[in-house]
């Protein structure tokens, strides 16, 4: 039962991470083994299930058809093993962990440093990803929670952890560097930054909502290059306060004139479906 249960789950972390060689990483086999499983459910059941091409891997309709039985078949053994750790006391497990990059160097460290105290001998597999990835790896199961902005899908649960305004991020010598607050207005007098992804939808919704067209001249995934760029004095930017507070770079942070805010939560499908280590690891949250 458990070696037809190892090809189930080959074939659902194959189909989530879209090749053989990722699924082999997470479940820790070799990329022939992940392959060759999932080649032995085909050859067992005479179905197609996956199509294979020089990037990766897609689903068949047939493989389609079938994925949710065997997703669910993996989620039930997850249950029966969360009740054998249960009766053990919590003595194994592992936490899979989707986040965005300043909630990873905020709040996982500390939590984990005080979770690990009471149960050191719990793993951890973190995932770093964009709002939208992991929203959608929380509810497909690829990760047990997530750290993301609210709202989330109505069927996931939350824990609110913190309330993070939006910052004007401008070079010291600023003009307005010395004031207690920055009109949005100002963006559109000079050249601008932006995340591409992630707090880049939140800073993008500000700008409509108050029908601000800066001049967006460099964009980038990473929070620290915008920093250092600003430090140089090529543009300005808004960035959350969260990620300020860890800032290397000599710029000055400002309130906007109207405050906006994110509230930031951990997600997650439902104790119902958690792990016994995930709803103890929900207690140590710094939730407000």
């Amino acid at each position: 039962m458990e070696a037809n249960l190892a090809k189930y789950q080959a074939f659902v972390a194959t189909v989530e991470h879209g090749s053989f060689t990722k699924a082999a990483e997470e479940l820790h086999y070799s990329q022939s083994g992940v392959s060759r499983m999932v080649s032995d459910l085909e050859q067992e059941w005479s179905v197609n299930l996956l199509e294979r091409h020089k990037g990766g891997v897609r689903l068949t309709t047939d493989g389609a058809k079938i994925l949710p039985y065997a997703r669910s078949l993996c989620e039930e053994y997850e249950k029966l093993l969360m009740a054998v750790d249960e009766v053990r006391g919590l003595q194994s497990g592992l936490i899979r962990i989707a986040t965005f990059s300043s909630g990873a160097s905020q709040w996982l460290p500390n939590i984990i440093k005080d979770f690990q105290a009471a149960y050191p001998n719990i793993a951890y597999e973190i995932l770093l990803g964009d709002y939208t990835e992991i929203e959608r790896w929380i509810m497909e199961g690829r990760v047990d929670c997530g750290f993301i902005p609210l709202p989330v899908h109505e069927s996931l649960e939350t824990v609110l952890l913190e309330r993070d305004q939006m910052m004007a991020v401008v070079p010291v010598d600023h003009p307005l560097a010395g004031e207690r607050a920055f009109p949005l207005e100002a963006l559109e007098d000079e050249p601008f930054m932006i995340l591409e992804k992630g707090a880049g939808a939140e800073v993008d919704a500000i700008l409509r909502g108050r029908g601000v067209k800066p001049r967006v001249n460099f964009t980038t995934w990473d929070d620290y290059a915008i920093m250092a760029m600003v430090e140089k004095g090529l543009g300005i930017s808004i960035l959350t306060e969260m990620i300020m507070r860890r800032c290397p770079y000599n710029v000055v942070a400002l309130p906007l004139d109207k405050p906006v805010y994110r509230d930031i939560a951990l997600a997650f499908r439902g104790k119902d479906r958690s792990s016994l280590a995930l709803q103890r690891f929900i207690e140590y949250l710094p939730h407000r």
